[in-house]
């Protein structure tokens, strides 16, 4: 009621001045009263000053209200309000010792944010706030005044670093509210939970397999990334993230980036997706073999290397593999990365392909002319070379006939006759850097072998072996080895023959070795030569029974000193009874 009476109520009063100046001292009387009422409050005001320490404002009193400068905003040092700006300001007090009424732009501001607050959790409604600094416990947040955001509450999932969360603006639900303190504590995690709910409702109304879907990349790990594709999680597996092959999806995919992804399998049951990224392009292997013809040239990026040749990839899911054979015709490359390197553009030739077993054999040598072919034609077989000792082995030696192709001259091919029976020969015979003739034997272009041999300079002498040792000719020879089936003779230079036991003639209790002695000179008969074989048989047996019958028919047909003669008929006897023997 008291609000409602004016000056003009005391109209009525009819007298002298000592009436005028009782009304008028009554009527600043109540209008004090009313004002009273109104300190506290928040009232619309209007600038109608801005100074350096205050800004004044009209509240429509009969004094005009006074706030702080520093309760605006600045900006470079400069407030940021001027004359006629409108601002809602909280009555302190009536009157200062100036006259002035004081206004409170903060307790008006902080009043109205209370407020808000205060509804806003009455509601179940959510608030924006701006990340201000780490606290213990969790987060200082300004919502117009200062709140609380534990570290539980900061998301769905927990984070150890909080120092990307500073400066970000946010929506939260209040928690708890103890005005008469000044609490206010908040959550983002319930914020965040109900949209979840949201997205995953919508979601799961669209999806099925085949649907293509837009997701965010959650996760990556060595197997796959999680796309949260609105509420629920998908499993992209790294086998569907390219046709092509990737060492690990983080070649392709990092956390919080955007992706078109298509559902290949969904078990509602279990809430299972899986997902891929392939899959949205056609298979670049369905028509490589068109785009990639056998004997074709193409250029390609090494994708890796490894022991034993290098990847490349020709475009986008499609890799060829140089093998390490096919990079030099000459050299002997012992790791692929002495000829490329990875990240290098390289050109290449086709070879093969398999587009079932996703398959592109690539050469690089053969951008060149292939040497082999062009040996055939300088060196064609049966021609004479000459060249150094490269390298020596227990199996041969290798000669160096033109630059980066070496010739194998194997131990069989040495010579006709020497055995070689310890590699350690061999190095007794040749060393490193030795000049060698040889004769072409063979050349394997398509495996890169050049067969040479030095025996073949000189002809065979098993070739002409039996007209130089006919059957039933003796020849002298030198024990050269005792086995248990014989003893080895060396008939000439490398030729050895072979007297058996059975032609040894070696009488009774006479031990081998005793009568054939390795190193002694040893006379024998040749009964058989195989030329094809390599062998002679020989027999000191027969020697011996010549011998022996020379001796005998001497004797006999002679007569003894009494004169008796041996007749035709005793001789026959006695060659039968040898026979026998």
């Amino acid at each position: 009621m008291a609000s409602s009476i004016s000056a003009g109520s005391f109209g009525g009063f009819k007298g002298g001045d000592s009436d005028s100046s009782f009304a008028s001292e009554f009527e600043a009387l109540l209008r004090e009263r009313v004002d009273n009422k109104r300190t506290g409050t928040i009232v619309p005001g209007v600038v109608t000053h801005v100074g350096k320490e205050v800004v004044s404002v009209d509240i429509g009193f009969k004094s005009e209200g006074v706030v702080p400068t520093e309760q605006f905003p600045h900006v470079d040092g400069k407030i940021q309000v001027k004359v006629g700006d409108p601002v809602d300001v909280f009555i302190i007090a009536l009157e200062n010792e100036m006259g002035q009424v004081l206004l409170s732009k903060e307790k008006a501001d902080q009043k109205r944010v209370w407020e808000q607050i205060e509804n806003t959790f009455k509601t179940d409604g959510r608030i924006k706030g701006r990340v201000v600094q780490k606290v213990k416990g969790g987060l200082h947040v300004d919502v117009g005044i200062p709140a609380f955001l534990p570290g539980s509450q900061i998301d769905i999932r927990p984070h150890r670093n909080l120092d990307k969360f500073i400066g970000q603006e946010y929506e939260f639900k209040v928690l708890k509210i103890t005005r008469d303190k000044g609490n206010i504590v908040l959550s983002r995690r319930s914020v965040l939970l109900g949209e979840r709910d949201e997205l995953r409702a919508a979601t799961l109304k669209v999806l099925q397999e085949g649907v293509v879907m837009e997701g965010v990349v959650k996760n990556v790990t060595d197997y796959g990334a999680f796309i949260d594709l609105g509420g629920i999680d998908g499993l992209l597996h790294i086998t569907d993230i390219s046709w092509g092959r990737i060492n690990h999806p983080s070649e392709k995919l990092s956390v919080g980036q955007t992706v078109p992804v298509v559902v290949l399998k969904y078990d509602q049951e279990k809430e299972r997706v899986s997902l891929g990224m392939k899959q949205l392009t056609p298979d670049p292997w369905i028509t490589a073999h068109e785009r990639f013809p056998i004997g074709g040239r193409v250029k390609g990026r090494v994708k890796s290397v490894t022991d034993y040749g290098a990847f490349v990839e020709l475009e986008e899911g499609v890799e060829g593999l140089i093998h390490v054979s096919e990079m030099s015709w000459t050299k002997k490359v012992r790791h692929p990365s002495k000829i490329v390197t990875e990240g290098e553009q390289v050109e290449a030739v086709i070879l093969g392909i398999d587009s079932e077993q996703q398959r592109i054999s690539l050469g690089l040598k053969q951008l060149l002319p292939n040497p082999w072919e062009d040996l055939q034609r300088i060196h064609p077989i049966g021609s004479r070379v000459q060249g150094k000792v490269r390298s020596i082995t227990e199996f041969g030696i290798f000669v160096g006939i033109e630059e980066g192709i070496d010739g194998l001259v194997h131990i069989s091919d040495f010579s006709w006759t020497k055995r070689i029976k310890d590699p350690k020969e061999i190095q007794e015979l040749f060393k490193k850097g030795d000049d060698v003739e040889a004769v072409v034997l063979d050349i394997d272009v398509s495996n890169e072998r050049l067969s040479l041999g030095i025996k073949q300079l000189s002809q065979d002498p098993w070739d002409t072996i039996a007209q130089r040792h006919p059957v039933g000719t003796k020849i002298n020879g030198t024990v050269t080895a005792i086995t248990e089936f014989g003893v080895f003779v060396e008939v000439e230079n490398g030729v050895e023959g072979l007297i058996h036991n059975s032609q040894l003639g070696v009488e009774k209790g006479v031990e081998v070795a005793q009568a054939f002695p390795v190193g002694s000179q040893v006379e024998a008969e040749v009964t058989n030569v195989d030329a094809q074989e390599r062998r002679i048989s020989l027999s000191a047996r027969s020697i011996k029974e010549r011998a022996r019958k020379d001796s005998s028919y001497d004797a006999q047909y002679m007569g003894d000193e009494e004169g008796t003669r041996v007749t035709f008929g005793d001789l026959i006897r006695e060659q039968l009874r040898n026979d026998k023997e």
